[in-house]
């Protein structure tokens, strides 16, 4: 009962303050808002960015491992090392089907940049894939309309082709794609599939802006050995088997059948999507510090801030305080009276900075159509900072009401 008087007498205390003095306790509590603003502002950002982005990354596939003649490296890194490596083969895809163990799919692809035409509608620039059979086994994806290639159409080279659902749309409007026959490379080659559309892609990873072509059709328009089509082998191993061995697996095999001597470095690279997330948290952690830097700056003015608040307080009601001890008031009372006064006005302030954020959240999804996420953590941590803040500017002037003397507090009437 003690402790629920306490707070209830303290929470009167608080608004009786913003009410006094609403110029002064607005102004000391802005720093608390501005600060719990830019934190929880600086988090937010970087939540949704990095659930964007790592969203992103999983499009790219968390088991599957790429051979590619240019590693994933964030930051400078020597280029003229990897410039005289020769680019992935098909021949490199026969030899670790035939040598490696735990390979579940391996899949040869390539992509460049091609305009394709159907009748007099011209779409410029669309990335053409060109994927060996197994592609569907490596990459997830589902087809809304036809079929995906038969083997035989693999192996042949034949001229057909898998269009994402943007393309479709632009190409033949409200029509059916399947059976149709698009213009690429100056060839004619036959609709059999629409992929589903899966929405945009911050690696452009997404199939709706895509068009798949079997990777013996592209040899024949394309030079698979050129740097410019971006030739890569992906791998997933068997379930059960770690990406580190079949890493090492993959490794062994590659240098033997490249000839490299134990002294010479692998002229390839074995790249794989956590290298891209572990580069982005560094990123994200220098984003949060800076966060945190700007946020406490703003905290800090907003905790002097309340902690003059508390000052004045307790000397504006040195005589109450007087009273109070003369009828039997305990000096923790009156310590966690002045303590939770101080936490509620700093607590004031957290939530206003919170309100604000969460109306710019709201404003971003309904009228700029931009995602923002405000996890419940984010929130928390407004609310525990604001807590924080309050303990530490009320606990001086809290302590120091505890400690006067009624004797002398009463004569300051």
């Amino acid at each position: 009962m003690v402790v629920f008087r306490l707070i209830r007498e303290s929470y009167l205390f608080a608004v009786q303050s913003l009410m006094a003095n609403k110029l002064q306790t607005t102004l000391s509590l802005l720093g608390i808002t501005i600060g719990i603003f830019s934190v929880i502002t600086v988090f937010t950002l970087i939540d949704s960015l990095e659930y964007k982005i790592k969203s992103s990354i999983n499009s790219l596939g968390d088991e599957i491992i790429y051979v590619q003649k240019w590693p994933w490296i964030f930051g400078d890194f020597p280029w003229w090392k990897y410039y005289q490596r020769p680019e992935p083969s098909l021949s490199d895809v026969k030899v670790l089907k035939k040598k490696v163990k735990g390979l579940n799919s391996v899949v040869f692809i390539s992509g460049v940049n091609r305009s394709i035409q159907y009748d007099k509608q011209r779409i410029e620039s669309v990335t053409i894939v060109g994927g060996s059979y197994e592609y569907d086994e490596v990459f997830g994806f589902e087809i809304a309309e036809g079929r995906y290639f038969s083997a035989n159409e693999a192996a042949a080279g034949k001229s057909v082709v898998i269009v994402g659902s943007d393309i479709s749309e632009a190409l033949f409007k409200q029509s059916n794609a399947i059976g149709k026959k698009i213009k690429i490379f100056g060839r004619k080659l036959l609709v059999v599939g629409v992929f589903k559309k899966e929405g945009e892609s911050m690696f452009s990873q997404s199939h709706d802006n895509r068009v798949l072509v079997p990777i013996n059709f592209a040899r024949n328009v394309i030079n698979l050995r050129s740097g410019r089509v971006n030739p890569a082998i992906a791998v997933i191993p068997v379930k059960g088997m770690s990406k580190d061995l079949l890493k090492d697996n993959i490794r062994s095999v590659l240098r033997a059948d490249h000839r490299l001597k134990p002294a010479q470095d692998d002229d390839f690279s074995l790249n794989e999507a956590s290298t891209i997330s572990n580069g982005f948290d560094g990123i994200f952690q220098s984003i949060g510090l800076a966060g945190w830097f700007i946020g406490g700056l703003s905290l800090l003015v907003g905790g002097f801030g309340i902690a003059n608040i508390m000052f004045v307080t307790v000397r504006e009601r040195t005589s109450q305080i007087g009273i109070q001890k003369a009828i039997g008031a305990k000096s923790f009372f009156i310590l966690f009276q002045f303590l939770f006064e101080s936490v509620f006005l700093s607590l004031f302030g957290g939530f206003v900075g919170i309100l604000i954020v969460s109306i710019g959240v709201f404003v971003s999804r309904v009228i700029f159509d931009f995602e923002l996420v405000m996890s419940f953590s984010n929130i928390l941590l407004g609310i525990m900072v604001s807590l924080i803040i309050g303990l530490a500017a009320g606990l001086i002037p809290a302590f120091m009401a505890s400690k006067m003397s009624p004797v002398e507090a009463m004569r300051s009437v």
